[in-house]
């Protein structure tokens, strides 16, 4: 404000001699760097206010952190090193009264190069900054209202260095098969490394790029049965330098049924913590759900901890799971209970993805798959059975189903070697399903992994019965386990998430670790 009014005062000769002209040439010269660029930022209101759209170069798409907490940021990635000269600020109500601009040439030391203590919103033009480096952070201290930060857009200008970055990242090595369906081929590798850092890797099939994703798996998808494909990858930077493609594997797929299709399962997923904490989960299995590339996306009850408010669901899912949030079909578990009105959150937060069919239990069909998601929180109170207009609509959505194929989830599991032990209050659900002949049900609750072999109504092996399989290893802390039950065919108190191959006759189930790796794998059964 006060070079502003300088301006109008002095006379252009003092100006000139003052320099002036000398800045305004070089604000001029410089360019935009950060439209399109990756960006972070320490926390958004929800999923439709990311921090991408503080830099997609559009006025009517923004950035908004959480509201009502001091300080956030949100840091842009320029690509390679760069002289910053200018930062653009167009606020949208929601504004920064201080605030301060740091550089970084690695993205974890930053300088601050400008503070601002007396920020009125509108647009902020932040010119002669004489800054160099690859990130620019953006961090509020106090907010101007009682919401918090929010951006239309942040825009970086300056001139990137002459050489740039023209060191390609090193060929990925390592590269495997962990598995092949019928219709589908996981694939894992060795991270590459780089002098700035990798963004990301090229999965090429037969040698034309299929696929870029940013993890070291990949699930391809879509393939022919009882074929051969070849395989190799290669990595990114983000100055655009791409390596060598890795040495070449061939992977053959299994015979199987047509109508194949990957899902990918979890209960009990986001602890309130994000990816800044090493020690948090839900960003690594969101980032396995990811590389699988499902079709669709099971969560079996315990989204959000620990009170499943609409914020927590803001503020922890929706930046890991809630990227899927447009192809999940979840059920509530008990978590879902605990706000002010129970499951305001959870519907709130997931919708009519949640309620389709006007209620907590709803099914939906995929292929030759009928599924049947369930509010099991109805059969685990004191007083029994409270809502027996569930287990009515239960029994005559099985008797209308028309595939071949039967799965259902819901979040107390009958049968359970974990903390929390057998649910007999959920046997109304388990005896109704074992009738129907279904064929596979997918449980919560209990912090770990366990694979039931096929069970009858009484929890006996049984081929005619379900496979039961206990997922509660979302995110969550674990939970102890305890001996296993006679029917159970693997127990693992570990992280990661069920990864289901389906066909129009058979399924086979996996569960992936958080390093990739394959921590159990299913027989192939045939439906009943």
């Amino acid at each position: 404000m006060r070079l502003r009014m300088l301006a109008l005062v002095l006379p252009v000769g003092l100006l000139a001699a003052l320099g002036g002209s000398a800045a305004s040439a070089r604000m001029n010269a410089d360019t935009l760097l950060s439209q399109g660029k990756p960006v972070i930022a320490s926390s958004v209101e929800d999923d439709t206010l990311t921090a991408a759209k503080a830099v997609d170069g559009s006025t009517s798409t923004r950035w908004a952190s959480a509201e009502g907490v001091d300080p956030q940021w949100i840091r842009v990635d320029l690509g390679q090193p760069a002289a910053v000269g200018r930062v653009k600020l167009n606020w949208e109500a929601a504004y920064a009264k201080a605030y301060r601009i740091e550089v970084s040439d690695n993205g974890t030391d930053f300088t601050t190069v400008k503070e601002v203590a007396d920020g009125n919103g509108a647009t902020d033009d932040l010119t002669g900054l004489q800054a160099h480096g690859r990130y620019v952070r953006l961090v509020g201290t106090k907010r101007g209202t009682s919401y918090g930060y929010s951006l239309w857009e942040l825009q970086v200008y300056g001139t990137a260095d002459s050489s740039g970055d023209t060191q390609a990242p090193t060929v990925p090595a390592g590269l495997k098969s962990t598995g092949a369906t019928a219709t589908s081929v996981a694939l894992s590798w060795t991270a590459s490394t780089d002098n700035i850092g990798v963004s990301g890797y090229d999965v090429l099939r037969g040698g034309t790029v299929v696929a870029t994703t940013p993890g070291t798996q990949y699930n391809d998808t879509g393939l022919t049965a009882s074929t051969a494909y070849t395989y190799s990858v290669r990595a990114r930077d983000l100055a655009g330098n791409v390596s060598a493609a890795s040495a070449p594997i061939t992977v053959t797929t299994s015979a199987g049924g047509s109508g194949s299709f990957v899902l990918a399962a979890a209960g009990d997923i986001a602890d309130r913590c994000t990816a800044s904490d090493s020690d948090c989960i839900h960003p690594k299995t969101a980032n396995l759900v990811q590389a699988m590339n499902p079709a669709a996306v099971i969560t079996m009850g315990d989204n959000q901890y620990d009170d499943a408010h609409l914020s927590d669901f803001q503020n922890y899912y929706a930046k890991t799971w809630g990227r899927f949030k447009s192809i999940t079909h979840p059920i509530p578990g008990n978590h879902e209970t605990y706000d002010d009105t129970p499951f305001q959150g959870y519907h709130d937060y997931f919708g009519s993805i949640a309620t389709p069919q006007g209620k907590n239990y709803y099914s939906w069909n995929l292929g030759n798959w009928h599924f049947v998601a369930l509010d099991s929180n109805d059969f685990v109170k004191e007083d029994g059975l409270s809502e027996p207009a569930q287990l009515t609509w239960l029994k005559q959505d099985l008797a209308n189903n028309t595939k071949g194929c039967i799965a259902a989830y819901y979040h107390h599991p009958r049968f359970s070697s974990g903390d929390h032990g057998d649910n007999v209050d959920a046997d109304p659900l388990w005896q109704t399903l074992v009738a129907a002949k279904t064929d596979l049900v997918l449980n919560g609750h209990d912090h770990h992994y366990e694979r039931f072999v096929p069970q009858n109504a009484d929890g006996d092996k049984d081929a005619n019965g379900p496979v039961q399989i206990i997922g509660g290893m979302g995110g969550a802390p674990l939970y102890p386990v305890h001996a296993a039950h006679p029917a159970t065919a693997k127990i693992i108190s570990d992280f990661g998430v069920l990864k289901l191959s389906m066909t129009d006759s058979t399924f086979a189930t996996q569960l992936i670790g958080l390093d990739g790796d394959v921590l159990d794998s299913s027989p192939t059964y045939s439906c009943h």
